[in-house]
């Protein structure tokens, strides 16, 4: 009798469990982003936009032109409460490992188009006074099979 409840027991962990693991992914791994929150502080928007098309849009397309990102976007919004961000910086790379190994790539950019490590130093600090960068995150596209 035990041998046989045993067994009954068994019987339906393996039915019922065979659900989770037949599972197909009707999607694949698309290009990685990094998606960078900012909030513009009080009347410093245009400010901070002119400032991102004379330096964070001219590194992007340089490394555009250097295939180090497929793309990139800026999109701009109102707050929804005094703590939301205004505005997403989003970066496009082919996939994580095109992320991987550049650095002296982006160096050499950001000197070209920002100047020294002095001149990053000063843009760095200008732009504490008009915003406030509220993270970072690294996320996958997903596309549909």
């Amino acid at each position: 009798m035990k041998a046989r409840i045993l067994a009954m027991v068994i019987l339906m962990v393996v039915v019922f469990s065979t659900g989770s693991f037949a599972q197909d992914r009707t999607y694949k791994d698309g290009s990685a982003w990094t998606v960078s929150f900012v909030q513009i502080k009080n009347g410093q928007g245009i400010d901070y936009l002119n400032s991102l098309k004379t330096t964070w849009k001219a590194v992007q397309d340089e490394a555009v032109k250097q295939g180090l990102i497929v793309s990139y976007k800026i999109l701009e919004g109102e707050a929804s409460n005094p703590d939301d961000w205004h505005i997403l910086l989003m970066v496009e790379y082919k996939n994580l490992a095109g992320m991987e190994g550049n650095e002296d790539k982006w160096d050499a950019i950001q000197k070209k188009v920002v100047g020294s490590e002095e001149d990053q130093k000063k843009l760095r600090e200008i732009r504490l006074n008009v915003r406030t960068l509220y993270g970072t995150k690294l996320m996958r596209e997903v596309v549909y099979k």
